[in-house]
């Protein structure tokens, strides 16, 4: 095997075969064209790549060779088509996709490689501007493990507290010379660092065991962690897709990793599931949007083609085919950005943002989001079990928690995306985007005894433009529960919303993250809080927190779940308490300033959680009993639980991960920039309701 006729010069150590099928993607300007070697690459940086598919095999080694029956390989499962590109600059090679080749034999140690874009462009420019067609890629070589003992800042002694306690000094500590006296605790250390010294404060017991239970779910590829599984029991026989790592499941998992000071392991995650992103995507003979994260993926072991004890590594992600109900994950793409950002806050490493392959892979996702349709209103339009409830739970429509992430997610990529002339368009429907989403959102979910009282008195069938009941909703939609149910002082952002259509219940994860995110005005945000306070008993109960509020019973549950038997009467997504959703509240108080609701949440949840071993929900109203079907060591109760006890000890973390209101938002609207008259904005009648 010739390695010069792959890249020219070579400086790896272990050979790598790289295995990729593609499709043209113009952006990048890397034409890869057949030979009669698949060896030899081709770049050509100013022509069209051909719209074909086409396979490719790529070799590199170093002097020795290498036997193929005698290694293992990591790869993309080859029965999909993997969107991995290649650059080679001035004949080294710099880049390789997610796969390695390694002889069992050497003593080399297997090294994954990730490829990285315009690795170059901090050193030549503050902006990325200049750059957004550079080709070249970085290899980052990610070793080393995650035994990293979790550290919790007790007190930091300064140079002050030194001085402070040198007026204490006895008269030992001075010697005389040459008549003057000279304090000898001068001369000491004075070689040592003047770095504040930490002193570690030793974590409690349950926390220990969460730290070393989620440890126990990390899963590796190619020897360097990807992931978390989503629940861990030895117990299980049939995990399912449990044994999988799920995007948004892993999120509270990368934030208690990244709050602990460990940072590859969620790297590793982003780059390998951005790469997963472009994979062509087919169910019964149709393929969806480009741009759709896959809802998890799998490390697969097999054998490894024409060797004798050889295997190979195999990540083989699931976008929905493979999901009950056949469902794509929209949520999955929303919270890959919202994680994105996070990782830039807390590490401080925004060159992860500003490579061509991630902001082309935000790009993507925001590109299937923002695609026209027939919808008349700005939020996402979904099927039922497209997000955390992914069973039939009658969230079809509009559901409170993808808009909730979707607002996110577009706040976060505006502030990461890099603009330029390719991306300015972008940039401008976002804005246009996310200044009529909030409006809708904050006009039109709002629910408070005012606006209940209001709904009751409802006009119906109403044909105009200056149309109060603009949905036509019925009064008689408004459930009898709700009447004695919301308190004078608060109130919440509905679950749904469509034509003729209100779903009063209360979905605990998009009220929260609307808070998070400052889709609600901060009168509606303290409101939502003040709801929970009020409310504390139907929503806490023995285990925070409801998914949902209440569950739907009796005939209701028989026609909108179809029976089912997972999601019965308080159990599950049917009004199931789920301790994951810990952490989404701990960040809600902490940025309202109520962090002592989430001291109580948490507190609340340690005298349970580890005597249960680790349930994913419980069931009952109050949440008494650990769920019929509850799969026990769940990673994101435990990591949820650890995130909050980090983020209540941080509170400046945890002002790194949510989003202050943006003002300007309010003053955007397309209606301007309309040229007729037939367009009348709604705005201006509806400003004085607005609470900002």
């Amino acid at each position: 095997m010739n390695s010069s006729s792959c890249i020219g010069i070579s400086t790896m150590k272990p050979c790598c075969r790289i295995i990729i099928s593609y499709r043209s993607f113009s952006h990048f300007g890397v034409s890869l064209s057949r030979s009669n070697n698949n060896s030899v690459i081709h770049t050509n940086l100013s022509k069209s790549h051909p719209k074909s598919v086409y396979n490719h095999e790529f070799h590199c080694c170093n002097n020795r060779s290498w036997s193929q029956d005698t290694g293992h390989k990591c790869i993309v499962n080859l029965d999909r088509r993997g969107f991995n590109v290649c650059d080679w600059n001035w004949g080294h090679a710099r880049g390789f996709s997610s796969g390695f080749l390694v002889d069992k034999g050497s003593s080399s140690r297997g090294v994954l490689v990730i490829p990285k874009v315009a690795s170059d462009i901090r050193n030549h420019s503050t902006s990325v501007e200049g750059h957004v067609n550079t080709k070249g890629f970085e290899s980052i070589y990610i070793q080393g493990g995650l035994n990293v003992k979790p550290l919790v800042i007790e007190k930091i002694e300064t140079e002050s507290d030194v001085a402070k306690e040198g007026k204490e000094e006895t008269s030992s500590n001075r010697v005389e010379i040459n008549g003057s006296e000279v304090n000898t605790n001068f001369f000491k250390g004075l070689n040592e660092s003047t770095t504040p010294k930490v002193v570690e404060r030793e974590v409690s017991k349950i926390e220990k065991e969460a730290w070393q239970l989620l440890r126990g779910t990390i899963v590796n590829y190619c020897g360097n962690p990807v992931g978390t599984v989503a629940a861990n029991d030895p117990a299980d026989r049939q995990p399912l897709n449990y044994d999988q790592v799920f995007i948004r499941d892993f999120v509270p998992s990368a934030l208690a990793f990244l709050l602990n000071g460990e940072m590859e392991i969620v790297k590793n995650f982003l780059l390998h599931t951005l790469q997963l992103q472009s994979w062509e995507k087919t169910v019964d003979c149709y393929s969806p949007g480009q741009g759709l994260m896959p809802a998890s993926f799998k490390v697969k072991t097999v054998p490894l083609d024409g060797s004798d004890g050889g295997f190979e590594e195999v990540l083989d992600p699931d976008f929905g085919e493979s999901a009950i109900g056949r469902v794509a994950p929209v949520d999955s793409g929303l919270w890959w950005i919202i994680l994105l950002r996070a990782y830039g806050k807390i590490t401080g490493d925004y060159a992860l943002q500003e490579r061509v392959d991630v902001q082309t892979g935000i790009r993507l996702g925001l590109n299937l989001c923002l695609s026209d349709g027939f919808d008349m209103f700005p939020t996402l339009l979904v099927t039922d079990g497209s997000c955390m409830i992914d069973r039939r739970m009658g969230i079809h429509g509009h559901p409170l928690e993808i808009q909730a992430l979707f607002y996110s997610a577009l706040r976060c990529a505006r502030e990461m995306l890099i603009v330029n002339d390719e991306t300015k368009n972008l940039v401008a429907a976002i804005n246009n985007r996310l200044s009529a989403l909030s409006f809708h959102i904050r006009e039109y979910y709002w629910v408070d005894m005012r606006k209940i009282n209001e709904i009751y008195r409802y006009n119906t069938e109403e044909y105009s433009t200056d149309a109060v009941n603009k949905f036509n909703i019925y009064p008689d939609q408004i459930p009898s529960w709700l009447v004695d149910w919301i308190p004078e002082e608060g109130g919440y952002l509905i679950g749904n919303l469509q034509p003729a259509h209100m779903d009063f219940r209360f979905f605990t994860l998009g009220n929260l993250w609307a808070i998070v995110s400052s889709l609600g005005t901060s009168k509606q945000n303290e409101g939502i809080l003040n709801l929970i306070e009020a409310r504390w008993d139907d929503l806490m109960g023995h285990m925070p927190l409801k998914i949902c509020y209440p569950a739907l019973e009796y005939e209701e549950w028989r026609i909108i779940t179809g029976s089912d038997p997972k999601n019965t009467p308080w159990s599950y997504h049917n009004g199931g308490s789920w301790p994951t959703l810990l952490w989404q509240f701990t960040l809600a108080c902490i940025k309202m300033g109520k962090p002592e609701l989430a001291q109580k949440a948490v507190a609340l949840a340690e005298t349970r959680l580890s005597m249960d071993q680790w349930p994913e929900y419980y069931d009952t109203r109050s949440g008494r009993f650990i769920g019929k079907q509850s799969r026990l060591f769940q990673t994101w109760t435990i990591s949820g639980f650890l995130t909050s006890k980090m983020l209540l000890e941080n509170p400046d973390k945890a002002s790194l991960l949510f989003l202050e209101e943006d003002y300007e938002l309010l003053e955007i609207c397309v209606c301007a920039l309309s040229k007729t008259g037939r367009k009348k904005c709604s705005r201006f009648a509806a400003r004085s309701q607005i609470l900002v």
